[in-house]
This record gives structure tokens, C-alpha cells and sequence, in this order.
């Protein structure tokens, strides 16, 4: 693997742009599992003998690891290049689906998809893939993050029709191992396309429009939002947890929802991909959004909307109006992840990229695993997920709180520095 960087004419290149390909293809290989437990969640339920929040721990696990392994191998990839984070993350989704598909009791298959589909799998193509995306983006660097980050809906999109197939026709076991070889070798093989270094960074002023100013590059990273870097990197987690605890209640439990509500297994899987598939055009739209206008305001948009589709969950549950939200729902909440990683590389120090784009993606990451647990054991309490779609709008207004005060920081600041430079 090359040790040096790129040359910098590689930016904005025919060569990033083939990366990126390669890129988007290694993310909806490696997330793939993050769906797929939610398709199996009421057949794994039944077999393992277990209620629903425990049915729900096994991707609360994942998640949680998913998280927690963002830090390290952002780190990994920050010293070591991608390549080799890639190899070790191969290796262990397949091993990982293959373990989940062989456990004979729920706490096996809970640790299959923690430690090896979360914490060295999945966890190697989110945060250092998005980190090394931006690095290889200048012109388009929030397009380019946005087509990174719809690998996660394309595997959304596009596994869980295909392991609900596989359930019903040999069986969620066999889905699962055939799934893992797949993965795993397509993973193994792509990894080699990504050995070249991204070029070395050089610190320039923020170019979105609502970060721009007279201010010196370096003034601009050293106190992100006019805070320090730590307490500005601490807003940005709590934020990244809120979103994403109100974002996972349609996500993990829409094919249970449809299965309480008589519709079927099959019918939430069908939702679960449309909102999936919403969620890439989200994602891409958005991307183009904040290029015009920065990662702040589009995480404030994005989050505001996520909201707006929760509340009309509340008085629909009818057949046509549960697709029609769903996909309503992943239209307005696909941006809101990928606006944390150009919020990073618009604020923070470029050269730390990775391990802060990789803590910023484990809070979301604990978002949507505390989400999905607790939206399961509100359900067990209640028996209704009224309730449980009332915590997650709870949970988005503090999303909405925080990113509207980051905001109004970012237009004081600039205002006064203006001021500063007339006088």
C-alpha cells in the first residue's frame, strides 16, 4: 500500500470519482447487517422464546459496538490508511453473519452482531470511509459525503426485501451465512482499490457560505463555533444521540409495527425499503443542499422535517398512509448523518478528521441503539408504540435545540467579526 499521499491534483478528480463508486458499493456491503436484523427481529423472536425488547438487544448491541469501533478504526484509518481497516472489517462481517446464522440461543446471536458485525465489521465502512471521502472533495465535498453515506440506505434499500425472501424460502439461517460469504468477499476485494493515500491536507478557509469570513484558516478549526474544540465536539455527540434515538423508532420497529397492526412481515419490510430508498434521494438531495448552505443549517433543516414525520405517525396506521409517511420519513431524516461529517470538516482540524468524524457517527450510532432498545421496552410497557413514537419527538427537539443555537453562534460570530473589520 502506498505511504505517501496523493498528489493533490487527485481532489476533485475522474480518480475520486471511481473511488467514490468503489466506496458506495463497500458501504452497502458492510452495513448490510443493520438492516437485516430488523427484518428477522419477530422470527428470531418466536424461535429464541424472548419479548420484544429482548428481541431488540441484539441490534441495540451493534450499534452500541458499531459506535465505539467508529473510534478506533477512524483512528486506524487516520494512521494507517483505509486499506487494511477494510480487510479486517471483510473478515469479520463474514464471520460475523455466519456465527449469527449457526447461535443457538439470542445472547450468541447478540454477540455475533456485536463484536463481529459492529465493532469490526460494520463499524469499518461508516465513520473512516465518510472521514476519507471528505479528504478526496473539495468542489463537491458534500455531494461526494452524501453518496457515501446512501450506502447505508442502499443496504437498507436493497437487503431487506432479499433476506425476507430468504427467510421464507430457506429459511433466516441460511440467509444469513449466504449473506456473510457474499459480503465478506466483496468486501475483501474492493479493499484493494482503496490503497492509495488521500492527498496530504492543507488548511484553507471553510468554503460553505455560512462559515466563510475574514478570519484566519487556523482561527476557524481552533474554536469551532467560537467554543473550544472539546465542548463544540461534545454538542455535536449529544446531538448526534438525540437524532438518531428518534430516528431508529421507524427504523428498527416498522416491521414489527406492521406485524402488531396485522399487515404482515412482509409489508414492513416493504416500508422499511421504501423509506430506505427515500432516504438515498434524501441523502443525495441534501448533499446539494449543503454545499449552498453548510452542514449546520442543513443538520437544523433536516432534523426540524424528521420531526414533522414522527408527528404523523401518531393519528395514521392505516396500509396506504404507513407507506406513504415511510416514505415521507426517509425524504426528510437521510440528510441529518452526513451533515455531522461536513460539519466537522467545515469546523475541526482536517488532520483529525477521522477520529472526530468517527466520535460524532458513534453517538449517532448509540442514538439508534438506545432508540431501538427503548423504543422496544416502551412498547413492552405499554403495549403500544404511541408512546414510543412520542419519546422519539422528545428526543428531536433537543437535535433541533442544539443545532438552532450552533447556528445562531456561527451568525453572531461572523456578524461580529464583520463589525470588527469595518472599524
Amino acid at each position: 500500500m502506498p505511504s505517501t499521499p496523493a498528489s493533490a491534483d487527485l481532489i476533485d478528480s475522474r480518480y475520486a470519482a471511481w473511488r467514490l463508486l468503489t466506496t458506495l458499493v463497500l458501504v452497502t456491503l458492510g452495513n448490510s447487517s443493520m438492516y437485516v436484523v430488523s427484518v428477522v427481529l419477530p422470527t428470531v423472536q418466536a424461535e429464541f422464546g424472548v419479548n420484544r425488547a429482548d428481541a431488540s438487544l441484539p441490534y441495540t448491541f451493534m450499534m452500541i459496538c458499531l459506535g465505539l469501533g467508529g473510534l478506533w478504526t477512524g483512528k486506524w484509518a487516520d494512521r494507517y490508511g483505509i486499506t487494511p481497516v477494510l480487510q479486517v472489517g471483510s473478515v469479520a462481517v463474514c464471520a460475523g453473519f455466519v456465527l449469527a446464522g449457526m447461535s443457538g440461543s439470542i445472547w450468541t446471536f447478540g454477540l455475533a452482531h456485536g463484536l463481529l458485525l459492529g465493532l469490526l465489521g460494520g463499524a469499518s465502512t461508516f465513520a473512516p470511509l465518510m472521514a476519507d471521502t471528505s479528504l478526496w472533495w473539495n468542489k463537491r465535498r458534500g455531494m461526494a459525503v452524501a453518496i457515501c453515506a446512501s450506502g447505508n440506505y442502499v443496504a437498507g434499500t436493497f437487503w431487506p426485501p432479499v433476506a425476507q425472501w430468504g427467510i421464507e424460502t430457506i429459511g433466516w439461517r441460511h440467509t444469513y451465512i449466504g449473506m456473510g460469504l457474499f459480503c465478506g468477499v466483496g468486501m475483501a476485494l474492493l479493499s484493494l482499490r482503496m490503497r492509495q493515500r488521500p492527498p496530504m491536507v492543507v488548511l484553507t478557509p471553510a468554503t460553505a457560505p455560512e462559515v466563510a469570513s475574514h478570519s484566519s484558516p487556523t482561527a476557524s478549526t481552533a474554536r469551532p463555533f467560537g467554543l473550544s474544540l472539546n465542548h463544540a465536539q461534545w454538542l455535536l455527540c449529544v446531538s448526534g444521540v438525540a437524532c438518531c434515538v428518534a430516528m431508529s423508532m421507524p427504523q428498527v420497529h416498522i416491521v414489527a409495527y406492521c406485524t402488531d397492526l396485522g399487515f404482515g412481515a412482509a409489508r414492513g419490510a416493504e416500508m422499511l425499503s421504501l423509506m430506505l430508498g427515500c432516504g438515498i434521494v434524501s441523502r443525495l438531495a441534501s448533499g446539494w443542499i449543503c454545499d449552498h448552505i453548510g452542514g449546520i443549517r442543513t443538520l437544523l433543516l433536516g432534523a426540524s422535517l424528521q420531526g414533522l414525520a414522527l408527528l404523523l405517525f401518531l393519528p395514521f396506521d392505516g396500509l396506504v398512509p404507513l407507506y406513504l409517511i415511510s416514505a415521507m420519513f426517509g425524504l426528510f431524516q437521510g440528510g441529518i448523518v452526513p451533515s455531522y461529517a461536513i460539519i466537522v470538516r467545515e469546523h475541526f482540524p482536517p488532520q483529525e478528521a477521522g477520529a472526530r468524524v468517527g466520535a460524532v457517527i458513534m453517538a449517532t450510532l448509540v442514538g439508534m441503539a438506545l432508540g431501538g432498545w427503548m423504543s422496544g421496552k416502551v412498547f413492552d410497557l405499554t403495549g403500544s408504540y404511541q408512546a414510543a413514537f412520542l419519546n422519539g419527538i422528545a428526543w428531536n427537539l433537543v437535535t433541533v435545540s442544539i443545532a438552532a443555537w450552533l447556528y445562531w453562534r456561527v451568525v453572531r460570530n461572523k456578524r461580529q467579526a464583520a463589525l470588527a473589520n469595518s472599524a
